[in-house]
């Protein structure tokens, strides 16, 4: 993909995060200097300058930066040190692996594979896993690999060990792109990556099955759709990205799905894309999204 090959060689992204104190921007800004790093965008977040957290992104362009990624590590592990930070450091040439779990409902799925093939997400796709066959052939049209792993009654054990089988250290992070299976504790420690999911609704309302008619039943005059980090806690983790869209009383039950369905695809695909250029920080039970 050109948008990684070509426009990001050499380009680093640093993440850091930690206790607010004096002296931090100017020593990040040093390293990256004495680095032969030249700062191209620079985003920072105080939750409050007298002993609150402070959140920063850098990109920064460093000429044959592979070959010096682990001198610029070595300096920030010193010089981070005192400070108590947290921190990583990227390859933004470099994309993310990114497998995708679906079920029947095809409009997040298709929305991924469609912008992806358009290069608008930086990630690679090493695979598709579906409890289902139905979109399989769509899904091999795009050049993806399609796995079926059914999944079936109350005991997961069987479904889940399979699906870890196939993610095993192929994937950086997995998408939930209306997965209708609730993950188990076991099975999120066992895979150990970032998972991210879309659900139909501002959290934590119209859980569970038909949120749209349950939406019409309530005369809502908003819907709207959640993407989040997957935790053990259902549907409670670290929101990313939301959004709304105004209906009314003359809608139906199909009419409020067809427009969540748009407002679902639009908020994943912006999620995906910032989690995969390193752009959200994880702080407690929530986010910082530098866009």
């Amino acid at each position: 993909m050109t948008l990684h090959t070509d426009a990001l060689r050499d380009h680093a992204c640093l993440i850091v995060h930690g206790p607010d104190q004096p002296g931090l921007v100017a020593s990040v800004t040093a390293l990256v200097t004495r680095n032969a790093g030249n700062i191209v965008t620079l985003d920072q977040y105080s939750d409050n300058p007298a002993g609150g957290a402070f959140f920063q992104r850098v990109v920064f362009h460093r000429p044959d930066l592979q070959a010096a990624m682990p001198d610029i590590e070595a300096d920030l592990a010193v010089t981070l040190e005192p400070y108590r930070m947290q921190w990583r450091l990227t390859d933004l040439s470099i994309p993310k692996r990114m497998a995708i779990l679906a079920s029947t409902s095809d409009h997040c799925l298709l929305e991924l594979l469609w912008r992806h093939r358009r290069g608008e997400l930086p990630v690679t796709i090493p695979m598709v896993i579906s409890n289902h066959t139905n979109t399989a052939e769509d899904v091999r049209a795009f050049g993806i690999p399609f796995f079926h792993v059914p999944s079936h009654g109350t005991d997961k054990t069987a479904a889940e060990a399979k699906i870890a089988q196939l993610l095993a250290g192929n994937v950086d992070f997995v998408v939930l792109a209306r997965y209708m299976q609730i993950l188990s504790d076991d099975f999120l420690e066992q895979v150990g990556v970032p998972m991210i999911n879309i659900h139909h609704s501002f959290l934590p309302a119209f859980i569970g099955a038909a949120p749209y008619r349950k939406a019409k039943e309530r005369g809502v005059k908003l819907i709207g759709a959640t993407s989040h980090y997957v935790t053990k806690d259902l549907d409670e983790g670290p929101i990313i990205e939301q959004d709304v869209a105004r209906v009314d009383h003359t809608m139906t039950a199909a009419d409020l799905q067809a427009r969540g369905a748009y407002v679902e695809r639009a908020v994943l695909a912006r999620a995906v894309q910032w989690h995969a250029e390193d752009r959200i920080i994880r702080h407690g039970n929530h986010t910082i999204v530098f866009q």
